[in-house]
């Protein structure tokens, strides 16, 4: 697996991408609480990934290796996100669909949520490289690549790799492109929108199998890691039906997803040779539906949850950040001698713990004031909402 600047993330499916983030409402936490934890766990096991990885750099400059701890691919935590991304997507946007600026609305919401952390970690980055550059491992800035980066396009770097300036970013750019086909399909009811959604995601796919060699960002947008958010939208869908499966039944599915990823990380050669959506996609699909088909009355938050949902609120800051503590630690152990004193997985914790922190104070003091800014100056604040009025499409056939 190819090491990014800064602890980042591999490529994608069958480019060896490994994480991402998916942002997410925290507004609608009260319904969703176990998908909130499970969002905490996805954004730590991204973290966990890259922590061990500097982990074992530390153990092999003072001359000792490092044994990883992996019962499950910890990568597998972007597409946790990613079907988490198409379930929220729809259980968001319920009152929206088929309303005359519900989709100027959505994707007006989703900037606010993802540009302004996004274009200030970049810029960070970017402040790292020309200030500090021997802190990171790439040489390939440019101009072009740097506004392709801030504006979600896929660009191929010198390397070959199909990855932004700061690479945690190809996460974004699938969910960029994700939310363009959302806006596009909410303009329908919801039933309508939902299958054109379906069909345009599935389509994509195979289209981009068939008329494979496809050049950039072609070939990015056509990837089968696409159809992640395909089963979070089911999921949404299920939810919305009012589906609510017993707490046996969601606990063996969850268990098959489970079994599925520790499979995976027990034989990587096989797993290696099948399709992205088929070794992490499907087992996501079967964790993320028995957390977000919970039943209400099971859904009363302890204080564990709380503070799972609290983590949760915060993964996306987590996600984007974890790479810069987890350096700056890095770096503190060496300087400092504590690697030798502690040991690898002192360090570990002690970079995990630093994130949370860090990820828990950037989410309330800078994230979450500047998203109700930007909401408020796209039009898109408290009581947008109301303003809506339905869209002269007629409407789903019912069947009785």
């Amino acid at each position: 697996m190819q090491q990014a600047p800064l602890a980042t993330a591999p490529t994608p499916p069958m480019r060896h991408r490994s994480e991402r983030s998916t942002p997410v409402e925290p507004n609608q936490r009260e319904t969703l609480t176990q998908v909130q934890v499970l969002r905490a766990l996805a954004a730590t096991s991204v973290a966990l990934r890259h922590a061990q990885h500097d982990a074992a750099t530390l153990e092999l400059e003072a001359g000792r290796t490092f044994q990883a701890w992996d019962p499950i691919p910890w990568s597998a935590g972007v597409d946790i996100f990613f079907v988490i991304s198409g379930l929220i997507m729809v259980h968001t946007s319920r009152q929206l669909f088929a309303k005359t600026g519900g989709a100027r609305l959505f994707l007006s919401r989703r900037l606010a949520r993802i540009v302004p952390l996004y274009w200030a970690v970049t810029t960070l980055y970017l402040a790292v490289a020309l200030l500090a550059p021997s802190f990171l491992n790439q040489d390939y800035i440019n101009f072009r690549f740097v506004i392709e980066s801030y504006f979600f396009i896929p660009a191929t770097r010198p390397d070959g790799v199909v990855q932004p300036v700061y690479e945690l970013g190809w996460t974004l750019n699938y969910e960029m492109l994700f939310y363009v086909l959302f806006t596009a399909a909410i303009v329908l009811p919801m039933r309508w929108a939902v299958t054109a959604l379906l069909t345009a995601l599935a389509g994509m796919v195979l289209a981009g199998r068939l008329a494979a060699p496809l050049r950039e960002p072609f070939a990015f947008w056509t990837d089968p890691i696409i159809l992640e958010f395909a089963f979070g939208v089911t999921i949404g869908i299920m939810c919305a039906s009012g589906l609510r499966p017993s707490g046996l039944v969601r606990a063996c599915v969850a268990a098959t997803g489970l079994a599925a990823l520790m499979l995976a990380a027990a034989f990587p050669d096989i797993s290696a040779g099948l399709a992205r959506p088929v070794v992490y996609g499907i087992p996501a699909f079967l964790i993320v539906w028995s957390a977000a088909l919970a039943p209400g009355e099971l859904r009363h938050e302890s204080l564990a949850a709380r503070w799972g949902a609290g983590v949760g609120d915060a993964s996306y800051a987590l996600y984007l950040l974890h790479p810069f503590v987890i350096r700056a630690t890095r770096i503190f152990f060496v300087r400092t001698g504590l690697t030798s004193v502690l040991g690898p997985w002192a360090f570990i914790a002690s970079a995990l713990v630093i994130t949370f922190g860090v990820a828990l104070v950037t989410y309330r003091l800078f994230e979450k004031p500047l998203t109700r800014r930007v909401r408020r100056l796209l039009g898109a604040g408290p009581g947008a909402r109301q303003q809506l009025r339905p869209f002269p499409v007629p409407a789903y056939p019912k069947t009785d």
